[in-house]
């Protein structure tokens, strides 16, 4: 959280992450180390939450979290955008709650994450099943651009975009049926940053 209820951030397309993880473990802090996560995206059956650029998120790692996200804007350089999260006790039993509620479950998507801390900015070090990147999130554009620059990222190749609209792009371009972001339905398939609409930014 880089402000009270507010996330600013981007994300960088990474080819060469044994030299990002390196270099982060040279100049940065791990504040987490490597971790599993699976998250379920919940909507409406109308999707009135994605049709409006919102997002009701459940994630599990090493603890359970709901996130709200609202609509995402660009600001200096980098994306806001609302953010309300909580830890739950119970995965199961949150799911279960929301879809009580009349959420469904319309999307999963999962990577491994490393989160360092590089002075008062977090930095994630996301392993996705579509290829490696970098999310840099801070207090104001200017750190994070700071750090961008520290790392050796090209400021202007930066991505202001979700995880799921890249795979919703890139299940476009390459005529993908599946709906869920995970290893086992990438298994054996490699994905270009042209299929994802990126560019390589390290």
């Amino acid at each position: 959280m880089s402000s009270s209820d507010q996330e600013l951030e981007v994300k960088f397309y990474l080819s060469r992450r044994g030299e990002m993880e390196a270099k982060l473990n040279s100049i940065g802090q791990v504040s987490a180390p490597r971790v599993h996560e699976v998250n379920l995206r919940l909507d409406t059956k109308d999707m009135s939450l994605l049709s409006t650029g919102r997002l009701l998120r459940l994630r599990q790692d090493t603890r359970a979290r709901v996130t709200y996200k609202g609509t995402g804007s660009e600001v200096e350089g980098v994306r806001l955008r609302t953010e309300l999260e909580f830890t739950v006790s119970d995965f199961n039993t949150t799911l279960k709650l929301f879809e009580a509620l009349g959420y469904q479950v319309y999307m999963m998507y999962e990577k491994y994450r490393t989160t360092y801390q590089l002075s008062n900015v977090e930095v994630a070090l996301d392993e996705m099943p579509t290829g490696d990147f970098l999310e840099i999130e801070g207090t104001d554009s200017g750190s994070i651009r700071k750090v961008a620059d520290q790392l050796g990222l090209d400021w202007e190749r930066r991505i202001l975009d979700s995880y799921s609209v890249l795979f919703e792009r890139t299940r476009q371009n390459l005529g993908f049926s599946f709906r869920d972001l995970s290893f086992e339905n990438f298994k054996g398939i490699t994905i270009t940053p042209q299929g994802m609409g990126v560019m390589v930014a390290d």
